[in-house]
Order: C-alpha cells, then structure tokens, then sequence
C-alpha cells in the first residue's frame, strides 16, 4: 500500500506531499500521523532550508475524511474530536512555526482543514481551477486548523466572518486578488512553480527567515511595545550570524551573499 504521505528532497528542498490522491487527499488518522512526522523531521533536519507541502493527483486537500469520521461518530462520539488537539492542531503549530519557509503548491482544492493547512504556510501557489472554501458550517461545526485565525489576519474579521458562516467557494483568481496566493499557474505548473520558489528560499538566510516568521506571529497578535521588544531581540540575535556578516561583507564588496542558513 503507498505511504499516505511521502516525503522527497530536492536538495536543500524538502517536498511533503499528501498521496491519497483517489480520496482527494481527505484526512484519516493515518494520514495525519504520518504528515505530522514528515512535517516534524523536516523541522528538525539543518539540511533543509524550505519546505514545500503539496497534494498527488487533483486536490490538494479536501479536509476530513468525513467516512472515517462518522465511523467515529456511530462509536464514540465523545472522543470523535480529539483528532482536533492530537492532529491538526501540531500540524497547524508545526507548519506555521517551522524555523524555515514552507510552500504550499496548491494543485486544487484546498476545503476545510485542507485550507487550513495551506493557510497555515508562508507562501502559496495556486493552479488556475483551484477551488477553496471553509466547509465546516455545512456540516454543523466551527472553524479548526487555525482558519479562525488566518483568514482574519490576512482578509479581516468582516470577510473570514463571511466565509465561514455562508461557507462560500471562491476560485484561484480571487484568492489571488485578496493576496491569500502569491500567484496562480497553470495545474501542471504548480510544483514547478512551488519547488523554483523553495530553491530560492533554501539560498537565503534561513535563520532570518525564521525569525521573520516569528516576527509576524508576535506582530498579529501584540501591542506595539511588545512589537518593538520582539523585533530588537531579534535583530540582535541574528547580528551574531554569518549570514549577516557575510551579507554585508558582500555590500561593500559589491557581490552576492553566499548564505549559509548559519
């Protein structure tokens, strides 16, 4: 049977696909598992400078495996939600703290944990058919992975309040002219497209990166106090590494940086 996750490197690369490509990607517990443990390896791995995180086949991501949980339903409808703290939740967490850049190659739809999950990485691209929505109202619930979050910061209270109580799709192009995707390409496009965009990620400097990420998460979230205090711990940390002084090496001597990610 395939690994419902796989995990790739293309160098300084490393590429985390969900692969249940017959089920549009949904999400069991099996999947979950092993994505959590691709996702935490590749965190851990100073080799690896950028992440892409794409799907097989013609979804990203349609969110839960909804036989699997109704399975759980008809069980023990108790602990059916469990799978929010024990899955999504450190996927979420691992994917939006991950001290390097993760792209997301979005292939088609991204609905309900799957747009979570997309929205819980740095970058994305999209393909032109790709479809999106949040889902969870049509069948009775809240938002989880992270949506109640992500979608406020990046569109505002008033149009993530319209998206998760309507449950509205909407396509590549206007998750484009909203700013959730960097660009949108072509579907046989859009792995290329991830994986040029991680490349040049894995040349930079991997440790500013992190904290430019841990930067923005303190910045959504904090007065402006805590804001300045954050961002000077940062710079201080990074004003000890090579990558700094060999940026500015490279300045005045009117070259390109060889980053390290150190």
């Amino acid at each position: 049977m395939d690994s419902p996750v796989t995990l790739e490197r293309d160098g300084a690369v490393a590429v985390v696909t969900l692969n249940r490509p017959e089920r549009r990607n949904a999400l069991t517990v099996e999947l979950k598992e092993a994505l959590h443990q691709a996702l935490a390896e590749v965190a851990a791995d100073p080799d690896v400078r950028a992440v892409v995180l794409a799907g097989s086949g013609k979804s990203f991501c349609v969110g839960q495996d909804l036989g699997e949980h109704v399975k759980s339903l008809r069980g023990d409808s108790a602990t059916s939600f469990d799978t929010v703290e024990k899955h999504y939740n450190p996927i979420v967490t691992l994917l939006a703290t991950m001290p390097k850049p993760v792209v997301c190659a979005i292939n088609g739809g991204a609905v309900g944990a799957g747009l979570g999950f997309a929205m819980a990485c740095d970058l994305r691209i999209a393909a032109e058919g790709a479809t999106f929505a949040t889902a969870f109202s049509a069948i009775g619930l809240t938002a989880d992975s992270g949506l109640s979050a992500t979608l406020t910061h990046s569109l505002g209270a008033a149009r993530a309040t319209e998206l998760l109580l309507l449950g509205e799709s909407f396509d590549a192009a206007q998750a484009l002219a909203s700013g959730l995707v960097r660009s949108v390409v072509p579907a046989d496009e859009v792995l290329g497209a991830a994986l040029t965009l991680a490349r040049k990620l894995a040349a930079g400097p991997t440790l500013a990166y992190a904290e430019i990420k841990k930067a923005v998460a303190i910045g959504a979230v904090s007065s402006l106090d805590t804001v300045l205090a954050a961002e000077a711990a940062g710079q201080a940390r990074l004003g000890v590494t090579r990558d700094h002084h060999e940026a500015v090496e490279a300045f005045l001597e009117k070259r390109a940086p060889a980053f390290e990610g150190r």
